[in-house]
């Protein structure tokens, strides 16, 4: 009856088992009845798209080292050209260091209108009060919801496998050093699929008539970059 008549709720149900002098309440029909399969809300997904533009993204994620230490990694992007903007490590995160990091990121004449974040004490009333400061308003995402800050999580993943995976990190100092190789192939060289396989910053396409193909290393030989060059 429920497949039958999707328009039908309840009570409309349970009046006509009634009918029929089936004895059965309506909490029971409630609870048996077909639920009508309806796509997930677009709501988060608009609000990307409506304000994709002014939207800032930031994460943490963990570097073990050969110490057998672990470096927290702070990372920020944005969501229009997908650009590492920041990028710092500590091994102590705190509210306090953390907003230092926003206020480095996000100069007050070029703030974002929103930041995406997760739960994670470490960001703190020092770090909301500094956002709020800059007049950012901070959109929290729901509790084990790493999917509503995809970007972020991405660009990790992508950190992590094109560079990371690849390599042992002694200390600090060194992360530093590799992170900041690759920010700059990240945000100047690799093409991206959602760019229309385009870099964060654009590259001008070169035509055959420029010159002959060159093959420029990039993050410590890991990746390279091919441009022309005038003989």
């Amino acid at each position: 009856m429920s497949r039958a008549n999707p328009l039908w709720g309840a009570p409309r149900i349970h009046g006509e088992l009634r009918k029929l002098g089936l004895t059965v309440s309506q909490a029971t029909v409630s609870k048996y009845m077909l639920r009508p399969r309806r796509p997930p809300s677009q709501a988060w997904r608009t609000f990307l798209n409506n304000h994709v533009s002014g939207l800032i993204a930031l994460d943490f994620f963990m570097v073990p080292t050969a110490t057998f230490r672990v470096l927290f990694v702070l990372i920020m992007v944005t969501h229009g050209r997908r650009q590492l903007v920041h990028l710092n490590v500590t091994e102590h995160p705190t509210a306090e260091w953390t907003a230092r990091q926003l206020l480095e990121a996000c100069p007050l004449e070029e703030s974002p209108r929103y930041l995406i974040r997760d739960r994670d004490s470490v960001y703190g009333e020092r770090f909301s009060r500094q956002a709020k400061a800059l007049d950012i308003r901070e959109v929290i995402i729901a509790p084990r919801s790493p999917w509503q800050n995809a970007y972020a999580e991405r660009v990790i993943g992508s950190i992590r496998r094109e560079c990371l995976d690849h390599v042992v990190v002694i200390g600090e100092r060194h992360l530093l050093r590799i992170l900041g190789k690759y920010v700059e192939y990240y945000n100047k060289s690799r093409t991206h699929l959602s760019l229309a396989k385009d870099a964060p910053t654009p590259r001008s396409v070169q035509r055959p008539s420029e010159g002959r193909v060159m093959e420029l290393p990039r993050v410590g030989g890991l990746h390279h970059e091919y441009t022309r060059r005038a003989a």
